[in-house]
């Protein structure tokens, strides 16, 4: 099956940025450094975070517990979570261990930008 074509010539930048990162506006993507996370700010960093097209998704529970998936993954991760440096790290069940950047406007993830969902 065939995918309709879609002429892009005819769309600006804009239109096109907005397309591509599903709405989120530019100044969210703008890079903020990373900061110290305590318990409590950890804590407050619970519930579902996605990025731009919602193929990436974290979900991060109030028991330090975590569950994540990607699109087009078969396995999801899952573990635990704890404050670690600028940011979070998380521990999924094999032991692979996942640094989490804290920024201004959401959190980043192995290259992946997440807001809040």
């Amino acid at each position: 099956m065939r995918s309709p074509r879609v002429d892009t010539t005819i769309l600006d930048t804009t239109l096109l940025l907005t397309l591509a990162l599903g709405g989120v506006a530019a100044e969210q993507l703008a890079a903020s450094p990373a900061v110290p996370v305590t318990d409590e700010e950890a804590r407050a960093l619970v519930g579902v975070w996605l990025n731009a097209d919602r193929t990436v998704r974290l979900h991060l529970a109030e028991d330090w517990s975590y569950v994540g998936s990607v699109a087009g993954r078969h396995r999801g991760a899952k573990g635990i979570y704890r404050p670690g440096g600028a940011g979070l790290l998380l521990c999924d069940e094999t032991g692979l261990r996942t640094p989490v950047a804290v920024l201004e406007h959401g959190l980043e993830m192995a290259g992946h930008q997440l807001f809040p969902g």
